[in-house]
């Protein structure tokens, strides 16, 4: 995946007509990519940062059906999620784990509605269901999960769904578009819309932020795939376009794995706001949210509310006896969910549906809203569908149900951290055997190396030092402090490779030092 390869085609040929050009690089951008690119599209995707450095690297890591839209009644929503969630682990079996989870039942009638419940959502998943659900009893919920609350507590429910790497997926789904002789591009932004003498869409025109050169780029069939964002771009269309989404702001907290003695993950069906609770373990750290906080206005480093750091920690307390408080707190992030803007005033955020919207403008530019990362293959197809029609693409068979992602290997060994590259793994070592200083980690409180520094640089397209500890690796998002500690060497290693001198290292560690300090909590 090489960035000068896109920059190379954009320039040779100014005035060739791309079939399907995506405004976005989170999931659904670059799952709309990998469907284009699969059908044999000519396809380009522009992103006007890094890859999933919005919502799409942000989430509670999870690859689920969503037990609240069952009992919120959302069927149809459950039955494409649980779908979706048996594709992606038989197409990335790599990054995605079959996760146990327990609810832990405090309330005499807890174990038979959740019992029942959980059936439902098995019976739902078919085939592609992940294992059967079941009711414990209170001594064997205390063995699953010793540091559970004991008091009060009278049993348990065991049920099955999907865990992964969000950015991992991302940076593996760029990946696949390349190796299926597409495009694409970061640090991309587009800055207007090109459109034919009858006011149709034919194009966009983008900035190459590295550069600064700007390129007109044509194009049969254009979707914006922005999340948050999707009003922004809108307004280029149509200035006077009526705002589709509304920001939905989703924190977490991670603490060291001791709080969770247990390879299950712990699911509260209902906090005091009447959201969902999860305590996950990932990365050997554990990941505790979320919260559901109508934001104002979108933006690319969305901040915790202090608020919401208060009421994870509090609703967290109830369930482990070693309550965690916020110097325990080894890094805290903050996402925005790209909610369908509610039709009725007191509807609120936690109760808009996840399902997603195509919607196609007059001039012919096409919106996509909603959605979540479990069913970004879905979002996909439907939208180069939609594509192929408004375009006038020849009509071709979507590819990647069973698809196999960049990296795929069906059996990788989780206990070495290098398994989320899983088919790149030999290539990684050779870099190791080549340069055994490679092999060296770039801090002691985390596995990454500075082989992995590299690797991003020459295969991911990786151009800051944010990329690589935020996303290549996930450092940033589980020991703040010690991806702080990583930023001089990882400057070090990329300067060398793009051919920066000592003042662009500078930059990018008091870049990254400053990004890095609003993801520390005050104790």
């Amino acid at each position: 995946m090489k960035r000068q390869r896109t920059i190379a085609t954009l320039e040779q040929d100014p005035n060739q007509i791309w079939d399907v050009v995506i405004i976005g690089g989170g999931a659904t951008g670059l799952g709309a990519g990998v469907d284009a690119a699969s059908r044999g599209y000519k396809t380009l995707v522009l992103e006007q940062h890094d890859f999933a450095k919005g919502t799409s690297s942000r989430s509670t890591k999870l690859v689920h059906g969503g037990v609240r839209y069952l009992a919120q009644g959302d069927i149809a929503l459950v039955l494409e999620a649980l779908q979706e969630r048996g594709l992606l682990m038989h197409n990335a079996p790599h990054l995605v784990k079959n996760q146990q989870f327990l609810i832990p039942n405090y309330e005499w009638w807890g174990g038979p509605f959740y019992t029942v419940g959980l059936k439902v959502y098995d019976m739902m998943a078919g085939k592609l269901g992940l294992g059967p659900s079941v009711h414990i009893d209170k001594e064997t919920t205390m063995q699953k999960i010793p540091n559970l609350q004991e008091e009060g507590l009278r049993g348990g429910v065991i049920y099955h769904d999907g865990q992964f790497d969000d950015a991992r997926l991302a940076i593996n789904l760029a990946q696949t578009i390349t190796d299926n002789r597409g495009y694409v591009l970061n640090y991309a932004r587009v800055t207007g819309l090109l459109k034919d003498e009858q006011g149709m869409i034919s194009g966009v025109t983008a900035t190459d932020l590295e550069s600064g050169k700007t390129y007109q780029i044509r194009a049969r069939a254009v979707i914006n795939a922005t999340g948050v964002f999707v009003d922004n771009i809108n307004r280029l269309d149509n200035p006077q376009a009526r705002p589709l989404v509304v920001p939905s702001q989703g924190v977490h907290l991670v603490l060291d794995r001791h709080f969770l003695a247990s390879d299950y993950a712990i699911m509260i069906p209902k906090t005091s706001d009447g959201r969902v609770l999860f305590a996950v373990p990932w990365h050997g750290k554990v990941v505790v949210g979320t919260t559901d906080t109508e934001m104002p206005t979108p933006t690319l480093e969305p901040r915790a509310l202090p608020e919401e750091i208060d009421f994870i920690l509090e609703n967290a307390r109830q369930y482990l006896d070693h309550a965690p408080t916020r110097a325990d707190i080894k890094s805290v992030f903050a996402g925005l969910r790209p909610l369908a803007a509610p039709q009725d005033e007191k509807e609120e955020t936690k109760e808009i549906s996840r399902n997603h919207k195509i919607i196609v403008a007059d001039s012919g530019l096409i919106t996509i809203i909603g959605g979540k990362w479990t069913t970004y293959r879905q979002m996909g197809e439907d939208l180069i569908n939609k594509a192929m029609l408004i375009g006038g693409l020849p009509d071709k068979e979507c590819v990647t149900r069973h698809m196999p992602i960049h990296g795929y290997v069906k059996n990788v060994n989780r206990q070495d951290h290098l398994y989320v590259y899983g088919a790149d793994i030999p290539k990684l070592q050779n870099l190791i055997e080549k340069e055994p200083a490679l092999g060296e980690p770039l801090d002691e409180r985390l596995p990454y190396l500075k082989a992995e520094v590299v690797w991003a640089v020459r295969e991911e397209m990786a151009r800051t030092v944010e990329d690589v500890l935020a996303r290549r690796t996930r450092a940033l998002l589980l020991d703040v402090r010690a991806s702080m500690a990583m930023a001089p060497e990882t400057a070090r290693l990329m300067a060398r490779e793009l051919g920066h001198n000592k003042a662009w290292q500078k930059r990018e560690v008091a870049a990254f030092t400053s990004l890095a300090s609003g993801y520390l909590v005050d104790s």
